[in-house]
């Protein structure tokens, strides 16, 4: 509704300030168009979430939007563009730049695009009316009182954009508000701000120096987009080297087909639920596919790699196996030390650790079997094990992600 009320008063009136407004669409264009496609499996966990980096997919094109919705100035003449104009011209400017995303069948979520203009409408309705009726420059000037301002505007209008996002993505997922707001709010930590940061300096840039220095202000935040793009293949290949190892027990026949990633995938749903944090569900995660590595160790394999009902010795020489294993290939020391104490009883493990315990020996009880009964006898067992094997609260939050999941609680094989 708030688009078409903008491009229908746009078209209605005229454009005010056509140059302006072209040079910016422009930006914003070509901000889309420099977007990284997503692709099948490209979250970093079994839970689906993105990192950081990957929840501004257009940062370039962001940051145009958000410097024109807080433009008062061109080369020190005021412009007199509105909040629907401005409406009209970033979504008319993301729309061009779109197409050939669609055409590639990569086009944004719709999540997205209403974030973007919510968003913007939300900065310029704080800032055109101050501007445009002269109360903004009485009060504060164009000094550095004015920089604060923006920054303040700015904050406000991220912020905005954190809780429309996590609830866009609690509504999706059914997962807790609380968790999804606190990791929006980190993400804006690192490209967020420096999206916030190139709208407020072009903004100030072309109230100076006109439209001129749209060019020279963009090239640090693509700098920075590039940067973000090389970090997110560097973890991506990361990633996928891990899953890799961690199949080498399904190959070698210890442990059943896609055991170690139906683990990975449950573990990290669990991990959310319980609030764990962005960095914690990666360490997680990567502990999961790895929780079984200690087997390729065994001269005689446990039967259909099921580790949960194996004696306490057992289990833990097992799991101390797999940490020297982990400890060997190189990764971070705190995922070697959760594969290793993971047949600890839980009151003397980490988080993470209880976590993989518990989702572990759900999948070898339940047996990947599809039958409803094979889920709660699963989750029964686990529920008469939380005096000394399973944290209760571990046990809960498992019922209740595989209660949303609908199929009999059998998490699917991720993609990869």
């Amino acid at each position: 509704m708030l688009t078409a009320a903008g491009l229908a008063h746009t078209l209605w009136t005229g454009v005010v300030e056509p140059g302006t407004a072209l040079a910016f669409g422009t930006l914003v264009t070509l901000g889309e168009l420099a977007r990284r496609d997503p692709r099948p499996g490209r979250s970093t966990d079994g839970a689906g979430h993105l990192p950081a980096q990957d929840r501004q997919p257009a940062p370039l094109g962001s940051a145009g939007a958000l410097a024109y919705a807080l433009l008062g100035q061109n080369a020190g003449h005021p412009t007199h563009h509105g909040v629907l104009q401005t409406v009209a011209v970033v979504v008319a400017a993301a729309l061009a730049g779109i197409v050939p995303h669609i055409a590639r069948g990569h086009g944004p979520a719709l999540d997205h695009v209403a974030r973007r203009v919510l968003t913007v409408a939300f900065a310029a309705v704080c800032f055109q009316p101050l501007h445009h009726s002269g109360r903004l420059g009485d009060r504060i000037g164009q000094g550095p009182y004015l920089v604060l301002f923006l920054l303040l505007l700015l904050g406000l209008t991220a912020l905005c954009d954190a809780v429309l996002a996590a609830a866009s993505a609690g509504a999706r997922t059914g997962w807790p508000y609380g968790p999804l707001l606190r990791d929006e709010l980190r993400a804006l930590l690192g490209v967020g701000s420096a999206i916030c940061a190139t709208g407020v300096v072009m903004a100030l840039g072309v109230a100076v120096a006109g439209l001129w220095a749209l060019p020279v202000l963009c090239v640090p935040l693509l700098l920075t987009q590039m940067s973000f793009h090389r970090i997110t293949a560097v973890r991506t290949t990361y990633r996928q080297t891990i899953t890799s190892l961690a199949r080498a027990t399904e190959i070698a026949g210890y442990t059943a087909p896609g055991h170690a990633r139906r683990v990975a995938a449950l573990s990290c749903a669990v991990g959310r639920e319980l609030g764990l944090s962005e960095r914690e569900l990666t360490v997680l995660e990567y502990a999961a596919l790895m929780h079984d590595i200690g087997q390729l160790s065994l001269v005689d394999p446990v039967p259909a790699g099921a580790t949960a009902e194996l004696p306490a010795a057992e289990a833990r020489r097992i799991a101390e196996l797999g940490g020297e294993v982990a400890r060997q290939t190189g990764v971070p020391a705190e995922v070697a030390v959760i594969v290793e104490r993971q047949a600890d009883p839980y009151r003397e493990q980490p988080v993470a650790a209880r976590i993989v315990r518990a989702v572990n020996a759900y999948d070898d009880l339940a047996g990947g079997s599809r039958h409803p009964g094979g889920s709660l006898a699963a989750l029964e067992q686990l529920r008469l094990g939380t005096g000394r094997d399973y944290q209760p609260e571990v046990v809960e939050s498992l019922a209740r992600v595989l209660a949303r999941g609908g199929r009999g609680g059998v998490v699917p094989v991720p993609p990869g």
